[in-house]
Order: C-alpha cells, then sequence, then structure tokens
C-alpha cells in the first residue's frame, strides 16, 4: 500500500540537500590575515542582526586590541623617533561616506574615531595631533601608545645603525647612518636602480575588512599603525580610500595590505571593485588590480581581498621574495568558527 510522506530515509536526505542547496551564502566576513578574533567578532555583530558597519567597526578594534602581529593597534611599529601612530578608515557602501585618521597619536581606538570622523563631523579625513584632540573631544581615552615591546624594536634598530630606513638620495649614507640627513640631487631616473629585499611581513601589514549582510549591504574599514621605523608622518595607503579598502553596495567590497607606499599609488580597492562592476567575479578583480600595479612595479609585497553583493569572495596577491602564499580569513553562513583560504601569489 503506498502511503503519502514517503520514505523516512529519502525524506531527510530531502532535508540535506534542501539545507545545503537553500543554505545564503549571505551574511560575509572577509579579512586580510587569519586574524581568526577580528572575523569572529565582526561575525557575531553581523549574524545576530548588526550592521556591517558595526560589524567592521568591532572586527578592526578587536585587532586594535589583539595587537594582530604587531602590526595592528598600540605597541608597534615604531617610527623614527620610537613612536607608535595608528591609521584607520571605514566605509558605508549605501551612503558612500567615509571616515579616516591617519597619524593619529595617543589613542588605541583608531577605527573608532574614524567612525566618529563620518558620523560627527561633515568632513572625510583627519590627520595628526588634531584628529588625537577631535578624539579626546568625542569621549576617547588619551593613553601612551608605547609598550615594553615597542621599545625594544626601537632600541635594536638604533643599536643596527637605523637599518632598514626610508631615506634615499640624502647624506650621510642612510644605509650606514642615523643621521640628520640632508639632501642630494636625485640620480637620473635611467641610472637608479631597485634593489629587492627579502619581504618582512611585519613591517608592512594592516587588517582590512568586507561586511556584506543579508540585503547586500556592504562596509569595509582598515587598521593599522603602519610600517616600522617609517618617517615621522608618513601616512600609507589603510587610510585612502580606493587604496586601503573600497565600498560600494551596487557591486561590493574590496580592501587591501602590503606595502603600502607603492600599492596606493594605483588605487587597488577601488579599482577591484570598478573590475566587479564590470562584471569580474571577485578573484579575477582582485588579480586584475594586481596585475595592474605589476606593470609599473613587477616585484611588490601585497594582496587584496574582493567580495561581491551577493556573498562571492576572492583574493590575489603580489609574488615579492619571501611571500609567495597569502592567508586570509572568512566567516559565512554554516559554518561554526572561521575558514582561513590562501592563495598562490601573481
Amino acid at each position: 500500500m503506498e502511503g503519502g510522506g514517503g520514505s523516512p530515509v529519502l525524506l531527510v536526505l530531502a532535508a540535506q540537500l534542501y539545507a545545503v542547496y537553500s543554505q545564503s551564502p549571505l551574511p560575509l566576513v572577509v579579512n586580510t590575515w587569519p586574524f581568526h578574533s577580528a572575523t569572529q567578532a565582526a561575525w557575531k555583530v553581523l549574524s545576530s542582526g548588526g550592521s556591517p558597519l558595526d560589524a567592521v567597526e568591532k572586527g578592526c578594534a578587536q585587532c586594535e586590541v589583539d595587537q594582530c602581529d604587531g602590526t595592528v593597534g598600540y605597541g608597534g611599529s615604531p617610527d623614527e623617533s620610537g613612536e607608535t601612530t595608528l591609521d584607520a578608515m571605514i566605509m558605508n557602501g549605501n551612503t558612500m561616506k567615509v571616515g579616516a585618521v591617519a597619524n593619529l597619536r595617543r589613542i588605541k581606538n583608531a577605527i573608532g574615531v574614524a567612525r566618529a570622523v563620518m558620523e560627527h563631523t561633515k568632513h572625510t579625513f583627519l590627520v595628526g595631533e588634531s584628529a588625537s584632540l577631535f578624539a579626546e573631544s568625542m569621549g576617547f581615552v588619551c593613553e601612551d601608545l608605547t609598550t615594553n615591546r615597542s621599545l625594544s624594536i626601537y632600541s635594536k634598530w638604533l643599536d643596527q645603525q637605523c637599518q632598514p630606513n626610508f631615506r634615499t638620495n640624502v647624506t650621510p649614507n642612510p644605509e650606514k647612518s642615523c643621521g640628520p640627513y640632508k639632501p642630494l640631487k636625485p640620480l637620473p631616473e635611467s641610472k637608479t636602480t631597485s634593489i629587492q629585499k627579502k619581504v618582512d611581513l611585519r613591517s608592512h601589514d594592516t587588517i582590512g575588512m568586507i561586511a556584506v549582510d543579508r540585503s547586500g549591504f556592504v562596509a569595509t574599514g582598515t587598521s593599522t599603525n603602519g610600517a616600522s621605523h617609517k618617517i615621522p608622518g608618513r601616512v600609507g595607503d589603510s587610510p585612502m580610500i580606493g587604496a586601503g579598502s573600497y565600498a560600494d553596495s551596487s557591486v561590493g567590497g574590496a580592501a587591501a595590505t602590503g606595502d603600502g607606499d607603492t600599492m596606493m599609488r594605483f588605487l587597488p580597492s577601488y579599482q577591484a571593485v570598478e573590475n566587479m562592476r564590470m562584471g569580474a567575479d571577485p578573484t579575477t578583480a582582485c588579480q586584475k588590480a594586481i596585475a595592474r600595479i605589476q606593470k609599473h612595479v613587477p616585484v611588490f609585497f601585497g594582496a587584496i581581498i574582493c567580495a561581491n553583493r551577493t556573498g562571492s569572495y576572492g583574493a590575489a596577491c603580489s609574488k615579492a621574495p619571501g611571500f609567495t602564499q597569502f592567508r586570509y580569513s572568512v566567516y559565512k553562513p554554516g559554518r561554526s568558527q572561521p575558514l582561513e583560504e590562501m592563495v598562490d601569489c601573481l
């Protein structure tokens, strides 16, 4: 006799298949490097119905607290004077509004200050001491960003005759001396040489994050303490709109990490989003943005993550000495913890 319910085994299999194929790829969190605690913090906000902006802020702030790899937050990457300063930005892909800070002093929560710039001013970007004073007026706590670790890094650098550093075309020879320096006439471009050194993965780094909610609202953000032993006042790519990250909820988002002084010249995050707008999938969009830089700088340390508004994502990186693969972190539906993914560099 035939029944109306079907086989219990078939019903279970059908339910399992339905769960697999009906599982939405959204919401989604993707961030540079396997900074899993940051990914988890962002996912907790997003999966409970919070906004992508809240998720990005929470995720980047977690990395600031954790001092991820010593390249995010306080106590890392001291500049030539031994001080740690912070850069951060956050972007709303619905409104295209951005808040950014650079060379932020004495304030630990750089991503929070960046959001305050976006939500409590008509400006987009604040820098230096004035950015710190703004942060204090918004209720952020003034604290020393120097730690025993950063002091040790700085002392070791001084003992090594200030090597490596970012000076060029100066006297005395910056490869052997701590200065003070005076300018020399630059060599003609045809006579200059590019010396590629092994990449220090901890000297140019950042967390870049993309969050997409169930409706396709995209937000991105970055936070970093910049390049180790940078010249005081230096600003890298991380807080630069379109360089460190970019978001457009009609398309998707992207975020970059690596040698900011090279990458910022090409606005790779903006380029990657535009590549997706033109129909490229996220992986191809990232690859094209990297390849565009390589036409001018064949060897550099850098990587990009991309995600579109429907939940597809990908990444690409530029092969450099000591850097042949790039790892990044993803949290998506159906996972009980962040997924670490890897891509081979171009």
